[in-house]
């Protein structure tokens, strides 16, 4: 255990490898083993480092947990969801991790208002009348110091209750079967499941996913309820190494479908769900590039499939199909492919199809009204509205065929999120919550702006920002916390945060950069972003830093970058392109060793991320690309801003060893840079479990950026 008073220096052991020619040499490949002890000993050097080097922040940091759990109503709970006979909903507790899912019988058939439960109820005290406690989160987590509820879901007919749980952080899932009549838990335990399960049209069997070595989802498995584990049917079996395979149940009910996809191609097969031993069919077999998604609908009185498809633009279009197996070639177009919008997503109602998309960047809700004539199937288009330039918006929890209402939520930068019931028929929209901040908290005390910056190669990049009213850019430079992604089309919407909070009132701003390899502006926006155009990400980044300091709202010294996963691959790859535009870097679970990873097609997610990143080992082209901009190959005896790398033991998407051996190589090769690494020893890609501990590990982040932007 090195000494209090310095940094932690592992040993280097040179592994050399060759490819294409290129010899590569790694002194620290060894970090690895997390079985090894001599690993686990460097692991928690690291942490006591971190804690020494950040231990004049610690009052900070209590004050930031205290400021986060003072602006939260701790005891509260959610909108009521219907399913069938019953309201779903979750609730929370003052002093509690998790809280509780809860139901209670629907009162009248034929009202879809929620019931309007006692928002503060005491733990022992229902929330509303007839409240049945499904599941106590906080007594299944107890004994654990992580708890991650993978889903649940109840049978068709309400009697029983799937739920899968993770105690370790690796996403590796126990189903349990719970009896809601009797409180006992049936003879069933499935282990290795991915995730929650799917119910088939009767109690008696559920489908469910299965990793590889690789954990790649790759089988998708029939379970008989009273059977055991190893008698559960193969129902699909997808062996090309770069698709993955979910399962589910289309609204209607009518269909269990299982989705076949790569990044850049997707394939689906539907079973009946009303007959118990029905095999899986083929929509339309997979063709490279070709990306499709289905739901059922019942247009003019017959079954149809509406597809949403990039095959007549990468914008994609929506079309209609017959229920059966359709080649792509008689897919009747229903919303043609239009470049100024993208479809991210439809849903299907009894008389309506809803539909996710962007347009200027900016999200909507669409809904189309479907009429009885199948030859015009649109009686009706309009777009839910809402106003702002910066409200992000999207459909909620809507999970039944029939109902003449669907879920609609709203947040901003400076607008706490909102749920809505929007009518199908009539468009009136009805606010039936908004999140709580408690302390007086005011959206007119603060500024939302849209602001852009120039690429190096021309391209105009948006850039999402908030502030106090009383702090803008003529009144001076003001500390400024920058958070990117880029990466797999997810777009970083504008989002109101209650942590975000205790930056703002302590003068800072925050902003987002909505760089290429997101998909904030389209499917271009995407494609521009990866593979061979995967710099733009980085310049993107730069370029947005410049503008900000350019235009008067920062400095360098006070600007601190921020971004995870691959986000934390972006914080790696500016930290060495860029290091003089930042005051402090934070890197999240980064993606940092990614020529390592893509090499190794053994590795978990590797070889499904050939069409988002390249493999190196094809050829010596896309090696060269990817070793280019690798954070942990290029790192060098730069001037370096003070970095915070932050990961997780158990994490399986980006091991623990990246962000560990980057921080290793930083400390040996630019010895004057301050850079911390912290671990959380039980935890998994997604950090910590449980809010009160997700608290304290963003008050430890929030505290370190304050301090780098000279307000601690």
């Amino acid at each position: 255990m090195p000494a209090p008073n310095q940094p932690p220096r592992p040993e280097p052991r040179p592994v050399t490898t060759t490819h294409h020619g290129r010899e590569r040499i790694d002194d620290y490949d060894w970090l690895r083993d997390a079985e090894d002890p001599e690993v686990r000993a460097h692991l928690e050097a690291e942490n006591a480092w971190t804690e020494h080097r950040t231990a004049h922040l610690a009052d900070l940091r209590e004050q930031l947990f205290g400021e986060i759990k003072a602006r939260t109503r701790e005891t509260d709970l959610s909108v009521p969801t219907r399913i069938r006979g019953h309201w779903y909903y979750g609730r929370t507790f003052e002093g509690r991790q998790y809280g509780a899912t809860c139901r209670v019988p629907v009162a009248d058939e034929d009202d879809w208002t929620p019931p309007q439960p006692a928002e503060d109820a005491a733990p022992d005290r229902p929330a509303l009348p007839g409240e049945e406690v499904l599941l106590d989160l906080d007594a299944l987590a107890e004994g654990h110091d992580f708890f991650s509820l993978g889903g649940s879901t109840v049978s068709p007919d309400d009697r029983l209750l799937a739920y899968a749980t993770d105690v370790v952080g690796d996403e590796r899932f126990v189903v349990r079967v719970l009896d809601l009549g009797t409180r006992e838990l049936l003879d069933d335990e499935l282990t290795g499941v991915l995730g929650g399960v799917t119910w088939g049209a009767t109690p008696d069997h559920f489908y469910y996913s299965t990793v590889d070595a690789a954990w790649r989802p790759d089988k998708i498995w029939r379970h008989r309820l009273g059977t055991p584990q190893e008698q559960d049917e193969l129902v699909h079996h997808e062996t090309d190494p770069q698709f993955g395979v979910g399962v589910g149940r289309t609204r209607s009910e009518r269909y269990v479908v299982i989705a076949c996809s790569s990044k850049i191609t997707s394939e689906w097969h539907l079973i009946d769900a009303t007959t118990a031993d029905a095999a899986p069919w083929c929509f339309a077999p997979r063709e490279t590039g070709v990306e499709y998604g289905i739901e059922h609908a019942v247009i003019g009185g017959e079954d149809r499939l509406v597809v949403l498809h990039n095959a007549a633009g990468p914008e994609f279009e929506l079309g209609l199909a017959p229920a059966a197996p359709t080649p792509r070639s008689a897919w009747t177009p229903l919303l043609p492919h239009d470049t100024a919008v993208r479809l991210e997503d439809v849903d299907a109602f009894a008389g309506h199809l809803v539909v996710e998309q962007r347009r200027a960047g900016r999200p909507e809700v669409r809904v189309l009204a479907l009429g009885a004539d199948p030859a015009k199937p649109i009686a009706a288009d309009r777009v839910v509205e809402f106003p702002g330039e910066l409200a992000t918006v999207g459909v909620g929890a809507s999970p039944s065929w029939h109902q003449p209402t669907i879920r609609v939520g709203m947040t901003s930068l400076v607008q706490p999120p909102a749920v809505h019931d929007y009518d199908l028929h009539t468009g009136d929209l009805v606010l039936r919550k908004q999140a709580p901040v408690l302390g007086g908290y005011d959206p007119d005390d603060y500024v939302e702006h849209r602001l852009w910056a120039t690429a190096p190669d021309g391209v105009e990049v948006p850039i999402s920002l908030v502030v106090r009213r009383d702090r803008q850019p003529g009144d001076g430079p003001v500390p400024l916390l920058l958070y990117g992604y880029g990466a797999y089309e997810i777009s970083t919407d504008p989002h109101f945060s209650v942590a975000r909070l205790s930056l703002l009132d302590r003068g800072a701003a925050y902003a987002i950069a909505h760089v290429r390899g997101g998909g904030e502006m389209g499917r271009r926006w995407y494609d521009d972003g990866k593979l061979e155009h995967k710099q733009h990400s980085f310049d993107d980044f730069i370029a947005c830093a410049r503008h900000l300091v350019d235009t008067g709202w920062t400095t360098p010294e006070r600007l601190v970058a921020e971004g995870g996963s691959a986000g934390g691959l972006l914080m790696g790859a500016v930290a060495n392109q860029a290091p003089d535009a930042f005051g402090g870097i934070v890197a999240g679970v980064p993606f940092v060793d990614n020529l390592t990873t893509m090499l190794d097609a053994s590795l978990p997610l590797t070889v499904v991320e050939y069409d988002e990143w390249g493999d190196p080992a094809s050829g010596p082209e896309v090696y060269d690309r990817l070793a280019a901009y690798a954070p942990y190959d290029n790192v060098a005896d730069l001037p370096y801003p003070p970095i915070l790398a932050e990961t997780s033991l158990h994490d399986t998407r980006v091991l623990f060893a990246e962000p560990a051996k980057w921080v290793a190589r930083l400390r040996e090769r630019a010895p004057g840079a301050e850079v911390l690494l912290r671990i959380e020893m039980a935890a998994g890609h997604g950090g910590v479990s449980g809010r009160y501990r997700a608290w304290h590990d963003r008050a430890f982040s929030l505290a370190w950026m304050l301090d780098r932007m000279g307000l601690s």
